[in-house]
């Protein structure tokens, strides 16, 4: 799951990811990505041409194919130094860009993961409270702060969230079984902690979407996530 602001994009987001990696499987705009990469400074076109051994029309096309799809910036500036009339036209220059991109199959949200255990850290040494006790707490926060602000129902949020939700049972399903886990390694690595944190994510999101009809249960099975959302038990809220 992505932060709140950003959950509706994710579909859009791995569809640019998606593309601007294929930019990258011609084998020139690859040479041309990764030279631009290794320069202290923006590069022109001619610059690039020349170390590759490429025509400039060549290393222009793929360098702006690269610009398309953000894995370059293009700046602007004047290489004669002069200013001014008669200073000429500033050169187009090519430098990487801050964007990362990332694609993973099936669905992975690790830095979701690194961001909670990161604030759960920084909060339990500047009050002393038990790391995982405040990990527990933040992932609860971010999922109830995530349901509140979305206007979907509970699959299509968890799908947005990248577990590969399916209901078991007739009509409305008597639980939803989490195909994915989109902290698989991590999980696996460090099943208590992330699967408790986890859990806590997926009750907060129950609890900002308001639904009632579900609760968030450890359930591990092989190839699925370890929480499974089930109906509350009658008998456990029995005295």
């Amino acid at each position: 799951m992505d932060h709140p602001k950003h959950a509706e994009d994710a579909t859009n987001r791995l569809g640019a990811d998606v593309s601007a990696v294929a930019a990258l499987d011609e084998p020139n705009r690859r040479r041309l990505y990764a030279y631009v990469g290794r320069q202290p400074a923006p590069v022109s076109r001619d610059e690039a041409a020349e170390a590759l051994g490429l025509a400039r029309q060549t290393a222009a096309f793929h360098l702006d194919r690269l610009a398309r799809e953000s894995l370059l910036d293009v700046v602007y500036e004047r290489r004669t130094g002069r200013t001014g009339p008669g200073a000429g036209r500033p050169a187009k220059l090519y430098q990487r860009s801050l964007r990362h991109v990332e694609v993973n199959l099936p669905d992975r949200r690790y830095e979701l993961a690194g961001r909670l255990l990161a604030q759960a850290v920084e909060e339990a040494e500047a009050t002393g409270e038990p790391v995982r006790a405040v990990l527990h707490r933040k992932a609860e926060e971010f999922g109830t702060q995530l349901g509140r602000q979305s206007t979907a129902g509970i699959v299509e949020v968890l799908e947005r969230g990248g577990f590969e939700p399916r209901p078991e049972g007739e009509g409305e399903g008597e639980a939803i079984v989490l195909a994915n886990c989109p902290f698989h390694a991590l999980a696996r690595e460090h099943t208590r902690t992330v699967c408790g944190m986890n859990l806590h994510l997926l009750g907060g999101l129950l609890r900002g979407l308001g639904e009632d009809r579900f609760e968030a249960r450890l359930a591990p099975e092989p190839g699925r996530c370890c929480v499974r959302l089930e109906r509350p038990d009658p008998q456990h809220d029995r005295p």
